[in-house]
């Protein structure tokens, strides 16, 4: 099989979404800094933490991608040199790719795992290996700065973002201003968090309007479709984990300006449509991803932000909404929900984020619980109103050690037993897994 070749060039943002630019700040050990532990139980809620990984600087997916392998025995991490292997029963590690690759995600129908591998001038290619084999294939040659973000359910479909070539493109804004968000000032040269920051570049990023288009590659005949164009900052590709032609995308920028949530098909020429619809100024929803039975997206809804604080989710079938209200501390950066969707995690946040929570720096397992009608009394029309729900947390690990630069992305293992974060907590990034269930006393 020819590997496809794009035409589009550009697509490296000069400043990408906090969440995919957070997550790729790898920190490696320091001479003399001792090991950290393998096993231990967090003394503050009684669950046990496990370290998956055995080299400093590694890291597990951002939490909507899948690392796991289709029958659940095997998880995949970035490590320095490559990629490896987490056997989920015995935790043992095992190379699956060596060189400095970017790990995308792990097929749902074939088990191989994706990844990105770029040449010094900056072409690259997307290629799968067999975890069990550790047999390669090349399946897509990538132009100068192209880069690829999802795979559908059947893995004939890869899909990424582009800056288009065809049109002019005006200047990027963002790149006058400084690089770290912590040296960016305000408008009246006051000094800013690094969370106002990142706020002030993301904004200048998307009032460039720079033309962008979405983009499939088919991994059989290697053709090259355009799915959507628009001005609007596109990011955050994601194919529905049971339906291969529905893709998720967002409108990047800053929250409280953008229309970020939208579902588009790539086997038709329909619009895209918008999930979540602004009633109040200052609302902002985000940080989406797809129920795995891909019926429902759940994201992280405020109203307004930083005040009140919901997992709000949205039946693609139906259009039917559930608001499920969580407390100021429990608001995570990213929250995820199990594969039965019986329960979701979180994986707090620091007192600079949005949430400005006193006391947020834990993980937590969250269950669901529905506010039903007083007495079985139903309000006419409350079928299609938002069904309203809350939250019940626990916490599973004190996060106080970790640098909320680098966020955690928990996610369920298969078996729904354990849920995977990355963390610094101890000096480098490693791989950790804490149990769902309480250790025994």
């Amino acid at each position: 099989m020819k590997a496809p070749l794009l035409s589009a060039l550009a697509l490296i943002l000069a400043i990408l979404a906090p969440s995919a630019r957070a997550q790729d700040m790898m920190t490696t050990a320091k001479p003399g800094q001792p090991e950290p532990p393998r096993e231990w139980i967090d003394k503050d809620t009684g669950h046990r933490v496990i370290r998956l990984s055995d080299k400093p600087g590694s890291g597990s997916l951002y939490f909507n991608f899948n690392g796991y392998t289709p029958d659940g025995s095997m998880l995949m991490i970035s490590t320095p040199d490559g990629i490896s292997a987490v056997d989920l029963k015995t935790h043992a590690l095992k190379p699956v790719v060596d060189g400095k690759v970017r790990l995308l995600f792990v097929g749902r129908k074939t088990g191989q795992v994706y990844y990105q591998r770029t040449a010094e001038d900056g072409t690259g290619a997307v290629e799968a290996a067999d975890p069990k084999t550790r047999k390669v294939r090349v399946v897509a040659k990538l132009e100068r700065g192209v880069g690829i973000q999802t795979i559908n359910a059947d893995e004939t479909l890869l899909a990424g973002v582009a800056n288009r070539i065809d049109v002019p493109v005006p200047p990027n804004l963002a790149d006058a201003l400084p690089k770290r968000p912590d040296d960016v000032k305000g408008a009246d040269g006051r000094e800013l968090s690094y969370a106002e920051g990142r706020e002030v570049q993301l904004n200048a990023r998307l009032d460039s309007r720079i033309p962008m288009e979405i983009f499939t590659i088919n991994t059989v005949t290697g053709e090259r479709k355009v799915v959507h164009q628009a001005t609007d900052w596109l990011n955050h590709l994601q194919f529905s984990p049971t339906d291969p032609h529905l893709l998720m995308f967002c409108h990047e920028g800053p929250w409280h300006k953008v229309d970020r949530l939208w579902l588009v098909r790539t086997d038709r020429a329909d619009p895209p449509v918008k999930i979540h619809t602004r009633a109040m100024n200052m609302e902002i929803a985000g940080h989406e991803w797809f129920s795995a039975d891909g019926k429902t997206v759940w994201y992280d809804l405020q109203t307004p932000r930083g005040e009140d604080f919901w997992v709000a989710g949205y039946e693609i079938a139906t259009g039917k909404r559930t608001w499920l209200h969580l407390d100021r501390n429990a608001w995570s950066v990213h929250f995820n929900s199990s594969p039965d969707g019986k329960l979701f995690a979180g994986d707090g946040g620091d007192s600079e984020m949005v949430a400005h929570a006193p006391d947020g720096k834990w993980l937590y397992l969250m269950h669901p619980r529905a506010i039903p009608d007083v007495a079985g009394i139903h309000a006419p029309g409350s079928e299609a109103l938002i069904q309203p729900g809350v939250l019940d947390t626990e916490r599973l690990v004190n996060m106080k050690a970790h640098d909320y630069r680098l966020e955690p992305n928990v996610n369920f293992t298969p078996d729904a037993k354990w849920i995977v974060f990355r963390s610094n907590m101890h000096g480098a990034n490693h791989v950790y897994a804490v149990e769902v269930a309480k250790a025994a006393p």
